[in-house]
């Protein structure tokens, strides 16, 4: 990891991570506590997974979802964009037995997968976006993640899928849920469903464009999706991931306050055992080492530069990496990024638009 060059730059964004971070504490200070049934299920959990072999062989915990049916497609004019949203139902369960699912498949709103979509009428390239956290509305995703620079300029069809308990995903959820969030189980079915849903928001691309190259990019929590989905597709043409989270009980570990600390102390190791079912560094990316991609901020004060990214640099086989001069917040204020993910689409042959271009 390069050395950062202290700049007032770099220094409002590491203010502005820090500002998101004690806002983050202050409002869902009793959220970050560890859920009352949480230590029971992950006990639980850690004997059924063993048993069904998912520790060992976490791929076997991820089923390959069939092609989604009754899609609903309406289009949308916004003020900035015209889309189409795309809804059909998920489908998503947990396995059965699995502690918490009844208490996942309680969450009304999530039951129905949604996802924005930009195409052009003749056939194109493909790329799927997977946002962050707190995202899932279209006029946020469609602007921080560059809906119109993919679409009209690079020439690409765009989707955006809405993760789990997310936008309109998120009604219907009970005060304090959220994923990620302090239940383990749920953060594992979030993730589980996560990685379902984007498959099968592939098919469907696979079955009206029979043929077109899929590439996927996500940022934060939509670079950690991707990176699970790029370990189970072997299809895809290229796998970016822009300032990813690698280990979501580290990320629950470091940002809980620190007079709630001791209360995760004897989750913690148990809940990183079940967790390597939804682990990217327990699974081996099926994408190519020359179309695997990564971008971070080498101020990020929210994803730790070496404690989560360099950890699934290395696991990934050093693929290429660009570390921008900036935090976690602003990655999509980075010309720097802008022109890596470029690079990438012109090397992974998703666009044929010059990389000096930016």
């Amino acid at each position: 990891i390069p050395a950062a060059r202290p700049t007032p730059m770099l220094a409002g964004h590491v203010l502005l991570d820090e500002m998101v971070l004690t806002g983050f504490r202050t409002v869902h200070r009793g959220d970050t506590d560890l859920p009352p049934h949480s230590m029971a299920e992950i006990t639980a959990a850690v004997e059924m997974f063993d048993d069904a072999g998912w520790l060992s062989a976490p791929s076997t915990f991820h089923a390959a979802p069939p092609p989604p049916t009754d899609v609903s497609i309406h289009q949308v004019r916004g003020l900035q964009h015209t889309y189409e949203r795309l809804s059909y139902e998920s489908g998503y369960e947990p396995h059965p037995e699995e502690p918490g699912r009844e208490r996942w498949l309680s969450y009304a709103g999530n039951r129905d997968s949604t996802a924005w979509i930009l195409r052009h009428d003749e056939p194109r390239p493909w790329l799927v976006c997977v946002h962050g956290a707190q995202m899932g509305r279209p006029t946020i995703d469609l602007t921080i993640l560059r809906a119109r620079w993919l679409h009209h300029e690079l020439g690409l069809n765009v989707a955006f899928p809405v993760l789990p308990l997310h936008g309109p995903r998120r009604p219907g959820a009970p005060k304090g849920t959220s994923f990620p969030g302090p239940d383990v189980l749920d953060n594992i079915h979030g993730a589980a469903q996560s990685v379902w849903d984007v498959r099968r928001l592939l098919a469907w691309i696979r079955t009206e464009d029979p043929g077109a190259a899929v590439g996927m990019t996500g940022v934060s929590l939509g670079g950690y999706v991707s990176s699970l989905v790029a370990g189970l597709e072997p299809d895809l043409a290229c796998a970016i991931l822009g300032v990813p989270v690698v280990d979501l009980v580290d990320l629950m570990e470091s940002h809980t306050p620190p007079d709630l600390k001791d209360r995760w102390l004897g989750a913690l190791e148990p809940a990183r055992t079940i967790s390597q079912v939804v682990s990217p560094l327990a699974m081996q990316p099926l994408v190519p080492l020359d179309r695997r991609f990564v971008y971070a901020g080498l101020a990020d004060r929210i994803i730790h530069p070496r404690r989560q990214i360099a950890r699934l640099w290395e696991h990934w086989s050093r693929p290429e990496i660009h570390w921008y001069e900036g935090g976690h917040t602003l990655f999509f204020r980075s010309n720097t990024s802008a022109r890596f993910l470029h690079a990438a689409l012109v090397r992974s042959e998703l666009t044929v638009v010059p990389e000096n271009y930016v």
